[in-house]
């Protein structure tokens, strides 16, 4: 009804049980319209906001307000309202994006820093929720920002600059159903799901660790495609008997945080995958251990027992890691938008760019410059925060 007015309640306190359902069955007894309502508890203090509708020319002297001031008293809450004159704000020229924000501490300069930004661009709040638990190491806070592609280009160029300087990591993403609803995540191997670059300590258990590093250096440097650095490091290692291989790759040490992010997506019931330039009998064992559902990587030739220093085709270098991304989602129904790449190196490059999300997990700067969103502290289970679980979330997943 046009007429209507609104009254803005603001009730503040001690946190119980029955308190949203006192107030608002006033309310309905009153026969007075709930327009809006929001509520957060924070260390056990509840703020609870409503919009009432009320008669005109009711205002501050509506029968509801009264009653709800003397509820209010009784259950020991502060109560504040104000009569909006206004019309509710439209959304229309805004879109939503979700800030979220992980750091070992998340402290009041960050905040500062980190919403000064918003405000300067024009990105007006909506909600701020905690998304860690014991400390404030996360936090996911939603921004309405207007419809203008440069305006949103500009804010997240100063909130990424502005997160560096501050020590933390970020995330800025449309706020809309896929960035909660992810279904495939593909995960590169070395230096990301495990802590170690598998070949390298093949070379150092061969005795061949300077040579390969070498190679290894100038491919990094951009001075030979993938596929050839990998070809000579492997020549290397021609002659190392399979059992001396089986000890290295056979059970690597694996990534702080893997396996409650391999849990905890299993029990969501997403697809998983390893798409890896390292080598089968890693991931084929890491397959095995966590039951994801895929893995590929480069097969080693094998003859009498022994490393024949050749490759087998097809090579996993960039350009396969991003076609087997593609290749899964099709074969699994899921849209691009929806799958989640994770690594940490050039080869992963094509790959993080086509994923829906694309995070850079305590990578080389050019692949952090590619990628969606970066990691560069703590463990891969904070993935979890970007898709926007809580830690509690993780907790009754991983544990239950």
């Amino acid at each position: 009804m046009t007429s209507e007015k609104r009254v803005l309640v603001t009730v503040a306190g001690a946190d119980a049980p029955g308190i949203t359902a006192h107030l608002t069955g006033i309310m309905a007894a009153a026969g007075a319209q709930l327009r809006d309502i929001e509520q957060v508890v924070v260390q056990g203090q509840l703020t609870l906001c409503f919009v009432v509708g009320v008669e005109p020319g009711a205002g501050h002297g509506s029968p509801v307000v009264k009653d709800l001031l003397f509820a209010a008293k009784e259950l020991g809450l502060d109560l504040d309202f104000e009569v909006l004159d206004e019309p509710a704000p439209s959304r229309e020229a805004t879109s939503l994006y979700a800030l979220t924000v992980i750091g070992d501490e998340v402290d009041a300069r960050s905040v500062a820093a980190l919403t000064g930004a918003l405000a300067r661009h024009g990105a007006n709040i909506e909600t701020i929720k905690r998304l860690s638990d014991v400390t404030l190491s996360s936090l996911e806070i939603v921004v309405a920002v207007p419809r203008d592609e440069e305006r949103v280009l500009a804010l997240h160029k100063e909130l990424v600059s502005t997160a560096l300087a501050r020590g933390v990591d970020l995330a800025f993403q449309r706020e809309r159903l896929t960035r909660r609803s992810k279904r495939l995540v593909v995960m590169d191997m070395d230096s990301t799901l495990i802590r170690i670059e598998v070949i390298d300590e093949l070379a150092r258990a061969y005795g061949v660790y300077d040579q390969v590093a070498a190679i290894t250096a100038r491919a990094m440097q951009g001075n030979m495609p993938y596929e050839q650095s990998l070809a000579e490091r492997v020549a290397l290692l021609a002659g190392m008997p399979l059992e001396a291989v089986m000890r290295v790759a056979g059970d690597p040490p694996l990534t702080e945080g893997a396996p409650e992010l391999l849990r905890a997506l299993r029990a969501l019931g997403l697809k998983t995958a390893v798409i890896s330039g390292g080598f089968s009998f890693a991931a084929d064992a890491l397959k095995a251990r966590f039951g994801l559902d895929y893995a590929y990587s480069n097969q080693l030739e094998i003859k009498n027992g022994a490393l024949t220093g050749r490759v087998l085709d097809p090579i996993v270098g960039p350009q396969r890691k991003a076609d087997l991304l593609d290749a899964l989602a099709q074969r699994e129904g899921i849209p691009l938008e929806q799958t989640v790449a994770v690594g940490d190196g050039a080869n992963d490059l094509l790959m993080i760019e086509k994923a829906g999300l694309g995070i850079a997990f305590h990578a080389k700067p050019k692949l952090r410059d590619a990628a969606d969103t970066s990691l560069t502290q703590g463990g891969l289970d904070r993935i979890l925060y970007l898709l926007g679980l809580r830690a509690r979330d993780v907790r009754e997943l991983v544990e239950g």
